[in-house]
């Protein structure tokens, strides 16, 4: 069985998915600048259970997260994938709050340096963003790239951990300059 709730966010509404026992996904909904997002195609067989225990502390969690009172999460996690994206989505959970680290970087420290296309691909099909920190991956000049939300989803989230951190990161000021407005459903 596949539970869902939905939660509101800066950066749009979450719908949030559990097999009762776990986070499995978060999806990005609504319009937020450049990213037009849909809800889930079966979302009509899922049951939406807002008194999950799972999804209540995910909701929790990430209210505290985007009032930059959490930088860690601590939720049971189940990953539906290849090894190879496993192994990338796990990596993912190293990247520090407010730090960043290059596609290529990345494929280096799951052992396979010529591997940054394939690392990019795996991120994209990340079922777990913000809480799997895809958003923390970036061009290996510095330049935003490739999230499933958007770039300008991936620019709030950066932008607001490094508000946070009182710290910089590797992404060019300019990206992090440009302006994000309010969401629009």
């Amino acid at each position: 069985m596949i539970y869902y709730s939905q939660t509101e966010s800066p950066i749009g509404s979450l719908i949030l998915r559990s097999d009762g026992e776990a986070l499995t996904g978060i999806y990005m909904t609504g319009v937020y600048l450049d990213a037009p997002s849909r809800p889930p195609r079966d979302l009509d067989r899922w049951v939406l259970d807002p008194s999950c225990e799972v999804l209540q502390k995910t909701a929790s969690q990430l209210e505290e997260y985007f009032k930059g009172q959490r930088r860690d999460f601590d939720l049971p996690l189940h990953f539906d994938g290849t090894d190879f994206q496993k192994r990338a989505w796990h990596n993912l959970m190293e990247i520090g709050y407010g730090e960043t680290r290059s596609y290529g970087e990345q494929a280096r420290r799951i052992g396979n340096a010529k591997a940054s296309r394939a690392v990019g691909l795996a991120n994209g099909k990340n079922p777990i963003p913000i809480v799997v920190p895809c958003h923390r991956v970036i061009g290996a000049n510095g330049s935003l790239t490739g999230f499933g939300g958007g770039i300008a989803r991936k620019r709030w989230l950066l932008a607001h951990e490094t508000r946070y951190m009182g710290g910089r990161t590797a992404v060019s000021q300019r990206e992090l300059e440009l302006p994000v407005h309010e969401t629009v459903i």
